[in-house]
């Protein structure tokens, strides 16, 4: 039992405190300055071929 007295107490404290931190990371990484055009260019991507086929010789990819 002292084990997992242990890895609870650890998991309240640390490993939380970490999870937050990755996560506060991924939101000051996604809202950074600059990345606009990158997740314009990644949201519109599906409909770069939408007016006329893709060229031959381009594989399609699913």
């Amino acid at each position: 039992m002292e084990q997992y007295s242990f890895l609870r107490q650890l998991a309240d404290s640390w490993v939380l405190l970490t999870l937050v931190l990755f996560f506060i990371g991924a939101i000051i990484f996604a809202w950074r300055p600059g990345s606009r055009p990158l997740h314009r260019d990644a949201a519109e991507s599906i409909f770069r071929n939408e007016k006329r086929p893709a060229p031959e010789g381009e594989e399609e990819v699913e």
